[in-house]
């Protein structure tokens, strides 16, 4: 027996109570652990899933470490919580993943500072902080995407920019001190790998996924990708590598891009669960949700063999039409779907609400059923 594994029955904390807390929550429940959430909103999604709930800032160290002593093991469903806090919860207990992990992942120019130095392979980038250095460095790469190092997601804090000539309003717009240049590539595909890596050392990369993104923010993913089964094996490597070379406990997806010829590029890393990996729920011997719980838990990883194919697509607020409710008999009379809710207020166009999940026999045939379904809870006939 493995004295170090926390065993259910222990109470796990989650740092951050969105949709992703909510869901390894509800993994957690399921193998009989407790939960305990931390999240600025005491009535974050999460919350319904938590014995306890702490409504306080990320940024407080005090408030982190005061929490984690009520738990057993922490870990995290965000990145943007005070690497000071994670560094002194773990004097009272397992915090994963740990301090040195968010060090690097929290602040973009870091990250690929970290990767370049570890010799991973990503596009061509310059460091910048001011708009001349970022002019300079879209004279020397061509068309780019200026992204700030700090905080922004799903399409958040970045600009794409043609020539020198837009870098001012470019720069103007993210208002940041220091930000990362990045060649604008030809992509053939957009992937992502997901590792899983529990304290012992003991890995599993699940099926890489292809994802699909509208003005940066996902749209719909399928496993396993329906790609040349040589960049999967190569991608699978390079998150695997990365997730050892990080020392990462829990989980930790990388979005890579596929360029044109075939070579593959890490693009970032998120040490948590992720929204690419949704439809392991539905697609895999083990979610990535139960993964995360048996990972930091120090037990033995579950299977990531494809069950079947799966896909999901996002519901975004958008969906609410003039406040009505999204017709959603109508996306679950799609053969073989699912739906799945957060629990969140106030739908706006672009705030993730849900998404609906299919399983079929191909990734292609699974991709049509979500985005059928997605199609037909946008059409509420209320006149009914």
């Amino acid at each position: 027996m493995n004295t170090r594994a926390i065993l259910p029955g222990s109470t796990i904390g989650f740092l951050g109570g969105g949709q992703l807390g909510r869901m390894a929550a509800l993994a957690a429940r399921e193998m009989g652990y407790d939960v305990r959430v931390y999240d600025p909103d005491p009535a974050c999604p999460a919350c319904v899933m938590a014995s306890g709930v702490v409504a306080a800032p990320f940024d407080s160290a005090e408030s982190i470490v005061e929490f984690a002593r009520s738990c057993d093991v922490v870990t995290i469903e965000i990145e943007h919580v005070a690497v000071a806090g994670l560094a002194a919860a773990g004097a009272f207990v397992p915090v994963h993943p740990g301090a040195h992990v968010l060090e690097i992942v929290q602040h973009r120019e870091r990250q690929k500072a970290w990767l370049v130095a570890n010799g991973f392979p990503v596009g061509a980038y310059r460091a910048v902080g001011t708009v001349e250095e970022s002019e300079m460095a879209v004279d020397a790469l061509g068309p780019s995407y200026i992204k700030a190092s700090t905080g922004g997601y799903d399409g958040r804090g970045q600009v794409r920019v043609q020539n020198r000539a837009e870098c001012r309003g470019a720069w103007q717009a993210l208002r940041a001190e220091r930000c990362v240049v990045e060649r604008a590539l030809d992509l053939a595909a957009e992937i992502s790998v997901m590792v899983a890596r529990r304290p012992s050392g003991e890995t599993q990369a699940f099926p890489v996924a292809l994802n699909h993104h509208d003005a940066g923010q996902l749209s719909w993913s399928v496993i396993p990708a329906p790609i040349d089964p040589l960049i999967a094996t190569t991608a699978r490597a390079i998150g695997t590598a990365i997730a050892e070379a990080l020392r990462v406990i829990g989980l930790v997806a990388i979005e890579m891009f596929v360029v044109q010829t075939g070579e593959v590029l890490v693009n970032e890393i998120a040490p948590r669960p992720h929204n690419s990996f949704h439809h392991t729920i539905e697609g895999c011997v083990t979610s990535q949700f139960e993964q995360l719980v048996r990972a930091v838990c120090d037990l033995p990883l579950g299977s990531t063999d494809i069950v079947r194919p799966a896909a999901i697509a996002n519901i975004l607020g958008n969906a609410w039409v003039g406040g009505a409710l999204p017709d959603f008999a109508a996306a679950l009379s799609v053969p073989e779907t699912r739906l799945h809710l957060y629990g969140k207020r106030d739908p706006r166009p672009t705030r993730k609400m849900g998404h609906v999940a299919a399983v079929a026999d191909t990734p292609a045939e699974a991709r049509t059923r979500v985005l059928t379904a997605l199609e037909r809870l946008k059409r509420l006939d209320t006149t009914r």
